[in-house]
């Protein structure tokens, strides 16, 4: 093998690179233009056009339903967390996604039966999340006392 053919088959191989290179920075260039599509394409842009109910109506009577069954359930789940371990995790991922779940279920069965007066919005599960950490939040804070059962007689005594 002559150093001519050598000297072939390093620029074929530039070459070769290069348009690696071409293609390689091509194809970034398109994921970089796929991913700001998505971005405009976020969530908040798909409801710019839809109007926010005013607060009347994002309170609901089902709203309300939803979050005294869930704030019962997760007032206990919170009462037997404190008093087994004295902390409680985070209740808010929960709230909502089982706030969610339940009025979505009520909404879907109330609009194939032909019911349905008001769709079910992101405001009113919102009011759902709330209501029911508020709740669990009272059920923790109002039974804090459940501490002093365990500190010993004299600490109890100037506690009060």
């Amino acid at each position: 093998m002559g150093i001519s053919n050598r000297d072939e088959m390093v620029e074929k191989g530039e070459i070769a690179l290069e348009e690696m290179n071409k293609s390689s920075k091509k194809l970034i260039e398109d994921q970089e233009e796929e991913e700001k599509r998505e971005v405009d394409e976020s969530v908040e842009r798909i409801f710019e056009k839809v109007e926010v109910p005013s607060w009347q109506r994002q309170l609901t009577v089902r709203a309300f339903l939803v979050s005294l069954l869930l704030g019962i359930m997760f007032s206990f789940i919170v009462m037997k967390l404190n008093l087994t371990t004295g902390i409680i995790p985070s209740l808010n991922v929960a709230a909502g996604l089982l706030g969610y779940f339940f009025v979505k279920t009520w909404t879907t069965f109330l609009d194939k039966s032909g019911m349905l007066k008001q769709p079910f919005t992101r405001q009113e599960n919102t009011v759902i999340q709330t209501c029911v950490v508020a709740t669990s939040g009272i059920a923790f804070s109002g039974f804090s006392f459940s501490f002093s059962f365990s500190y010993p007689k004299y600490i109890c005594l100037f506690s009060w």
